[in-house]
């Protein structure tokens, strides 16, 4: 973000550059107030009463970076709407869900969920640098959950070392990068000395919405404990900045894979234009688009989310439409626990005696012949509106 852009903002307009592209600073000045708001935005009604509104509130926290992008006059704006609260989220839907995913229920010891036979999700912190509006651990995020305690995080960690069927673990939160980088270190050493533990992963959005967390001291870090692969969150274009770039590509030139996942929400992406330039942009800078999230029915969240074919149509038009890389897995993250559930448009149009009838991204249709081998008996196919059930 260049000096012009935050310094029009009056109550920013004599912060010297050195401390605006700083973590302290942006965490210490984030706008939790309406007050500050009204300094930053023209506010609506709905998102004057949703900011003051006393009780049953998931808290707002957005740091000055991110303020300085949103469109101080339309409400309809991505990274506005991402981030201040409107009425909406107080309108429940009875598909609403507390804790969607049902992570409580899969939880054997204080902030680890052990879903997945392989892997596990290390919840190490209750804070974010920004409270995404739409986010599905609002239950927890923001509050004293207490994962992030020293006891917490040991006893996971003991779990984890106890458990050898464990290779994978994905350390999120809140988000990790809101930890110090002494402390990441810490847990990080202690689940690089556990042998079954393959490779690392982090969850977090501070390199999107607060990119000055990106340092060569955090980069040190991760370099020291290789394998780390970084799953990122981005969901619209103007999200990849000239901070982001930097800090994406500090992230990458440490040996840092890293991959995004997407929300699909409502007014904001759910068209394939937008997910297309989205994706190109994110290309540019070394991360891979990986996944394409169904908005979770979290409480709160039912003006975000879209119907299922929305993300099957926009899927549709990026298959075949550009680069492999640049198409991410569509996936319905099943409520109750039931794990990531892939969904593709449908390409099969029928299936008899080795013979596959396939169309392809034009409409087109091909033939698929299977080599028949003896005993081989005949299969049929019934196609249904978003997947393939093979009988």
């Amino acid at each position: 973000m260049s000096w012009e852009t935050f310094r029009r903002i009056p109550i920013w307009k004599d912060v010297p550059l050195e401390q605006w592209e700083t973590y302290r600073w942006q965490m210490t000045n984030r706008i939790q107030t309406v007050e500050q708001l009204r300094q930053v935005i023209r506010l609506t009604p709905s998102e004057e009463h949703a900011v003051t509104r006393k009780s049953g509130r998931f808290i707002m926290g957005i740091p000055p970076y991110w303020a300085a992008l949103m469109d101080p006059e339309d409400p309809t704006c991505p990274i506005r709407r991402q981030a201040v609260p409107v009425e909406d989220e107080y309108r429940l839907s009875p598909n609403d869900m507390i804790d969607p995913l049902a992570e409580d229920s899969h939880m054997p010891v204080p902030g680890l969920v052990h879903r997945y036979p392989d892997r596990v999700l290390l919840l190490v912190v209750e804070v974010c640098s920004m409270y995404c509006r739409f986010c599905t651990r609002s239950r927890v995020v923001g509050t004293s959950a207490g994962f992030s305690r020293p006891a917490n995080i040991d006893q996971a960690i003991d779990y984890i070392r106890a458990h050898r069927k464990i290779r994978d673990v994905l350390i999120s939160g809140g988000d990790p990068l809101t930890l110090s980088d002494e402390r990441l270190d810490e847990v990080l050493t202690k689940l690089s000395m556990i042998p079954h533990v393959e490779f690392v992963r982090i969850g977090t959005r501070n390199p999107v919405t607060l990119p000055y967390r990106v340092t060569e001291s955090l980069c040190a870090v991760l370099k020291k404990h290789k394998p780390v692969w970084m799953s990122l969150h981005f969901n619209h274009p103007k999200e990849v900045t000239p901070p982001v770039q930097r800090s994406c590509g500090m992230l990458a030139d440490s040996g840092v894979p890293l991959g995004s996942q997407t929300v699909l929400m409502k007014g904001i992406n759910d068209r394939p234009a937008i997910m297309k330039k989205l994706f190109h942009e994110l290309l540019k800078i070394r991360v891979r688009p990986y996944y394409i999230y169904q908005c979770d029915p979290v409480k709160g969240t039912s003006h975000f989310r879209t119907p299922v074919a929305t993300g099957l149509a926009i899927i549709e038009k990026l298959r075949g439409h550009t680069t492999g890389y640049a198409v991410p897995t569509f996936v319905v993250d099943g409520p109750g626990g039931g794990g990531k559930i892939p969904l593709m448009p449908n390409y099969v149009v029928a299936y008899k005696d080795g013979v596959w009838t396939l169309r392809n991204f034009a409409g087109k249709l091909f033939t698929y012949k299977e080599e028949q081998t003896n005993g081989a008996g005949s299969r049929t196919v019934s196609v249904e509106p978003s997947y393939v059930l093979i009988q």
